[in-house]
């Protein structure tokens, strides 16, 4: 059995020069916080293999004055399992799927170039999912410190 992952201050050093510059390599982390290189690449692997840390190109969803982006709430008949959560995360534009609690059942954060992928979403892949009660859309107008990743695809339900 894995051993359970415990941070400590270093392990937050390394996360915190991550998101400085997640480009930035061990050796230079590794100088900043007087350890060795070798304990940045282990610690980072570790954090990584175990699925807490992820280092990731992200983009400005609001760079683009085409660009639009939303969180939108989702209602549906049926209850939420794992299953329909991974169809809309296949969905073109969609950067995540939660289950939440309180007034829906899903919320989606969704970023997509244009007023017809955000449409292509709320009415043909969502018609697709089935069983969408009701549905509601906040977009972003404005944001300080918002980045998503890039993400183009799209998925079709079999359930």
């Amino acid at each position: 059995m894995e051993k359970p992952l415990n941070l400590d201050h270093i392990d937050r050093a390394i996360i915190e020069e991550l998101q400085r510059d997640g480009r930035a390599s061990y050796k230079s982390i590794a100088r900043k916080l007087g350890v060795s290189d070798g304990t940045v690449r282990l610690r980072t692997e570790r954090m990584m293999d175990c699925g807490y840390l992820r280092i990731s190109a992200s983009v400005n969803p609001l760079y683009f004055e085409n660009t639009l982006t939303a969180v939108i709430g989702i209602n549906l008949e049926k209850k939420v399992d794992q299953q329909i959560m991974e169809w809309v995360s296949r969905c073109s534009g969609v950067q995540s799927v939660i289950n939440v609690t309180g007034r829906y059942d899903l919320m989606v954060e969704l970023s997509v170039s244009s007023r017809s992928k955000l449409k292509r979403f709320l009415v043909d892949d969502l018609q697709a999912l089935g069983g969408v009660v009701s549905t509601e859309t906040y977009l972003y107008l404005e944001a300080i410190n918002k980045w998503v990743e890039h993400k183009e695809h799209s998925g079709s339900f079999k359930g």
